[in-house]
């Protein structure tokens, strides 16, 4: 009796912790994503500017410390630049003059006021499945909503001042034309004592920038400038706040390793910086999208994540940054740094051939493979190339459940042979269970010994569970963060394999004119996997224990649940697992001389009890 409470009182818990689940997390992140995306579609359309409003400024290039010291970086390096926001995206852009960035993936501008990259947006990939719906936009313009840019430039030595271009420097193109792949562009600036500052950036066929900038000393006197490039974000970003993706500040840094800092922990530490290294990057990354300054992989840099919190009606903002190490430049000489700039999609191919090129030092850890990096990133090639081949991913995610099977066949055998061993022991077990009735203990004893006799693993019909609990998780990394798998369609009304089934059972799949609450957005696919897990478990004998089969019965209901808000080819992915799984259960079945009993089981589930045999 304590026993079957104890059950009881689990299964009550197990679906309280569902339904809270479902209502208090899923729920509101479902609903937060989906305003998300509304807003970002209504403010595509830009508001017009406010009347008489300034242009948002920057302050001044920082100013070094003291004679002989290593300048400290401040203003757009070291303390993050607050913007009111007070033009739209439109307006921002047109505040000062600029140089059209135009490539296959790419369209944009560099800001000649501060030489500063600040518009970049994607030619491919827009905000929903309407190829109609905005294009996404990366980089931001300050005095707009959400500044996201990159600067570079140098700081002074505090010996020999220099004075040298910051955020408000009008930089000059020399020439014209549009930044494009084989076309840099060059910019140039005076300082009017005898230093002038020349910067040319260049763009490949994806995502890459390559900043050089050259600073040429004629001023018949000798200094010391260091190079800076650093990344600002004001606003903290939404996210979509799972614990399986990390989106905020990274990086990597010699033997300290990847970093991965969250919003909310960079602004209560306020800066964090690792050890002076070479070979080092550093950056944000959103959900599909990031931004990474990669300075040269010889070059000893000092890096710093920093934030600033909210003050005076301006937003958080965050910060990552390099400060190389000093360059003397003697009179009549010149110098120049060169620093790589990612802003783009984090695109698996693409990614891996920056690692491989530039010898970027884990470069692939843009995209968050997880602690399963040893079976997601594999999983996610071999569903690509399957892809491909077939041209749907949908279908692809579909053989490789039929590989992944096949992988685990001779263990699903013996489960299985060991569930066709007891249903053929049903009748000696029920012997036994009425026998020893009142005797609970030596119920259990005999039974145990029948399990021995009989080579018999009563826990055998969880094991075809187990064996695909990591590539079931291995393949919702794969399809929760990688973009390839983003608004990638399978058949019918999935339009979307990241995004969770859109029908649901409570409007009769969009026959009546009501959007569910998102706990009741039970889609179709759910329901179909829900059904092949029924059948399957019907496959099985009962479990002698009531309670244990009435857990055993709701099991499928709690997964059609906890299946229902993740994304549809992972429920594609187990509905046809659970597919092959009842033909290759079935088959053994037959083979081991076990009466396939799915109807009678279902029968017995719905129907009246036999009555009493007569004595």
């Amino acid at each position: 009796m304590i026993e079957n409470r104890n059950y009881i009182v689990a299964i009550a818990l197990s679906i309280a912790v569902l339904l809270g689940w479902q209502y208090f997390v899923a729920g509101p992140r479902y609903e937060a994503e989906r305003q998300r995306r509304l807003a970002e579609a209504a403010t595509q359309v830009a508001p017009a500017p406010v009347p008489g409003t300034p242009a948002a400024t920057a302050p001044a290039t920082p100013t070094p410390a003291g004679p002989g010291a290593v300048p400290t970086p401040a203003g757009p390096v070291g303390g993050p630049v607050m913007h009111a926001v007070t033009l739209g995206r439109d307006q921002a852009l047109a505040a000062s003059p600029r140089i059209r960035i135009d490539t296959p993936v790419l369209l944009g501008s560099i800001n000649l006021t501060g030489g500063r990259i600040d518009d970049v947006g994607f030619k491919k990939y827009r905000e929903t499945v309407d190829p109609k719906s905005a294009a996404i936009e990366l980089l931001s313009p300050a005095g707009g909503k959400d500044p996201y840019f990159a600067d570079f430039g140098w700081l002074s030595d505090a010996g020999s001042p220099v004075k040298v271009p910051g955020p408000e420097t009008r930089w000059t193109q020399q020439g014209a034309g549009t930044l494009g792949i084989g076309t840099p562009v060059t910019l140039s600036w005076d300082n009017g004592e005898g230093f002038v500052f020349e910067r040319t950036v260049a763009v490949d066929d994806r995502y890459m920038f390559e900043i050089t900038d050259k600073v040429t000393n004629a001023s018949g006197r000798a200094t010391t400038l260091y190079p800076y490039s650093v990344l600002t974000r004001e606003g903290t970003p939404t996210t979509a706040g799972y614990y399986v993706l990390h989106e905020g500040a990274i990086g990597v840094f010699g033997d300290e390793g990847l970093q991965e800092i969250k919003y909310d922990d960079l602004k209560k530490k306020g800066k964090i910086e690792p050890a002076k290294v070479s070979g080092s990057w550093i950056g944000f990354v959103d959900k599909y999208w990031a931004a990474a300054l990669v300075p040269a992989k010889t070059v000893k840099v000092q890096p710093r994540f920093a934030a600033t919190p909210a003050a005076a009606g301006r937003p958080d903002t965050y910060q990552t940054f390099m400060l190389a190490d000093g360059q003397a430049l003697a009179a009549g000489a010149a110098t120049t740094s060169t620093t790589h700039f990612f802003a783009g999609a984090k695109e698996v191919a693409t990614v891996d051939g920056y690692a491989a090129k530039l010898g970027i030092e884990r470069f692939d850890r843009l995209i968050d493979w997880g602690w399963f990096y040893w079976l997601t990133k594999p999983l996610f090639f071999l569903i690509d190339i399957l892809n491909k081949w077939v041209g749907n991913f949908g279908i692809a995610i579909l053989i490789v459940t039929v590989l992944v099977k096949a992988a685990f066949f001779p263990l699903a055998n013996k489960s299985y042979d060991s569930m066709s061993k007891m249903k053929k022991v049903q009748p000696e077990m029920k012997e036994l269970q009425e026998r020893y009735k009142d005797d609970r203990a030596a119920q259990q004893q005999h039974l145990m010994e029948l399990y021995r006799r009989e080579k018999i693993n009563p826990l055998a019909g969880c094991l075809p569970i187990l064996i695909q609990i990591p590539v079931f998780f291995a393949l919702y990394k794969v399809l929760f963060v990688t973009i390839e798998m983003r608004q990638a369609p399978f058949y019918g009304w999935i339009h979307d394999l990241a995004a969770p089934d859109p029908t649901s059972l409570f409007n009769l799949f969009g026959l009546i004119p009501f959007e569910p609450p998102a706990m009741l957005m039970i889609g179709i696919w759910p329901l179909i996997m829900g059904v092949t897990m029924f059948v399957q478990m019907k496959l099985n004998p009962p479990p002698p224990d009531p309670t244990q089969k009435m857990l055993f019965d709701w099991m499928p209901v709690i997964f059609t649940f906890m299946l229902a808000n993740m994304p549809a080819g992972l429920v594609i992915y187990w509905t046809w697992n659970n597919f092959l799984s009842i033909a290759q259960q079935a088959f053994i079945m037959s083979k081991n001389g076990v009466k396939v009993e799915l109807w009678e089981n279902l029968k017995g589930m719905f129907g009246k009890a036999p009555p009493p045999a007569a004595h």
